[in-house]
């Protein structure tokens, strides 16, 4: 039972971190159609780099727990 609680905790983990970087894309493409400042450019951007980061983490942990199941 302890083992599907995390595999639910992995699996939201991953989609959060995917709501981020679509989040962080969609904030990036509007600042690239209005005219803004470089330091706002480059917010964004850090903050897609770090979603995209932790979706990759969230995504190593879960394929990890997976792999442990069918051990």
């Amino acid at each position: 039972m302890k083992q599907k609680c995390g595999e639910a905790e992995a699996i939201s983990r991953v989609a959060g971190a995917a709501r981020e970087v679509l989040s962080a894309t969609e904030a990036l493409e509007e600042h690239a159609k209005a005219e803004g400042n470089e330091g706002t450019r480059a917010l964004h951007l850090a903050r897609l780099a770090a979603a995209v980061d932790d979706l990759q983490s969230a995504r190593d942990a879960l394929d990890e727990l997976l792999a442990k199941k069918l051990r």
